[in-house]
């Protein structure tokens, strides 16, 4: 069975638990936000994985990078501080595998995505920054490695394109509602998109990536659908570092996940029927039918002569009462007998 068919098939949606780079470069904290994300009921693990030469021009890594989440004098230094190397993403994954963790990565550039399918991981992730780069998707399509793909900072069109470009390789992919700001304004996050990539693509996986503050909304995509749910987690909130602040601590992601499982055991199937748990409240207050008077043996039952009560024991259903109407009596009955088929003469 293929990975993706296996989210969709599973009762409970597969959350991603985004270290991204809030391990301050420290292969220490990594292994605790590994750790955390098990022990929270995360599913996977996953890291940004990045060429800083093959991502980005000289002149945007010789660019100046003051300001307090910065750690480096420019861009390019303050990205490789972050940047963990191939031998330590290996000791990462065997680490999660000790663990019993999913362990990936988004590959940010070609180099990064054959170090990853090197590795071996589940699946790729294709970050909402490459959305527009259809080089990098068409490499990670051929691959024929399941994919997740973002969908920030583009429109439907852009969606459609990328759908098409992944479907030509395979179809073991999946799309994710994701708006790239940090942390998004709650008007912005658009959840019944959700429903319209579902309508648009009823074949393929959706899934929500949030970077709001809190979890209630994430708990909302999956009540609209959403069968993966990516969020960034962190140690602390107030640590250095732009995504820290939309991430979520521990006890967050532990209470999100929980109440997702809760939400899909909620949501049930769409049959409506009285449930066993009901039954109690029934037997105590579930109303039927009852006779209004003394009735005598013979009698054609009217209208008048039924009301609906509380009975103990209970009479017929009262939407049985159609049913009894002129039907004759073979016995004598009280006011307030439960009505029961068996005080009826057979229809002749």
């Amino acid at each position: 069975m293929d990975f993706i068919k296996k989210i969709r098939e599973n009762p409970h949606p597969f959350v991603i638990a985004e270290i991204g780079q809030n391990h301050q470069g420290d292969l220490h904290i990594a292994k605790q936000l590994i750790k955390v994300a098990k022990e929270c009921g995360a599913d996977c693990a996953k890291f940004q994985k990045t060429c800083p030469k093959e991502k980005f021009t000289s002149s945007a890594l010789n660019r100046p990078y003051p300001g307090a989440n910065s750690w480096g004098r420019t861009y390019g230094e303050h990205k490789e501080f972050l940047e963990f190397s191939e031998k330590e993403f290996e000791e990462l994954q065997a680490y999660a595998g000790s663990i019993g963790i999913l362990f990936t990565a988004s590959a940010m550039d070609e180099e990064s995505l054959r170090f990853l399918q090197s590795i071996q991981v589940p699946f790729i992730k294709i970050g909402s920054g490459d959305s527009n780069n259809p080089f990098l998707i068409e490499k990670a399509a051929q691959t024929g490695i399941p994919l997740i793909i973002s969908t920030g900072m583009i429109d439907l069109k852009t969606v459609q394109k990328i759908h098409g470009l992944v479907s030509k390789h395979h179809k073991n992919f999946a799309l994710l509602q994701c708006v790239s700001s940090y942390p998004t304004p709650c008007e912005d996050i658009n959840l019944q998109v959700i429903s319209l990539l579902q309508k648009s693509f009823p074949d393929t996986l959706i899934g929500y990536s949030g970077h709001e503050l809190g979890i209630h909304l994430s708990v909302a995509a999956v009540a609209l659908g959403a069968k993966i749910i990516e969020r960034h987690i962190t140690l602390d909130k107030t640590l250095k570092g732009s995504d820290h602040k939309c991430s979520l601590e521990p006890l967050e992601l532990k209470a999100m996940i929980e109440q997702m499982r809760t939400l899909q055991l909620a949501l049930g199937k769409p049959i409506k029927k009285m449930e066993p748990s009901e039954e109690p409240c029934f037997e105590k207050l579930g109303k039927s039918l009852v006779y209004a008077r003394k009735l005598s043996c013979g009698h054609p039952v009217s209208l008048e002569d039924l009301q609906i009560k509380v009975s103990s024991p209970k009479g017929l259903d009262g939407w049985k009462y159609l049913d009894v109407l002129e039907r004759r009596l073979n016995c004598d009955v009280d006011e307030e007998d439960p009505v029961l088929w068996r005080h009826f003469l057979p229809n002749l």
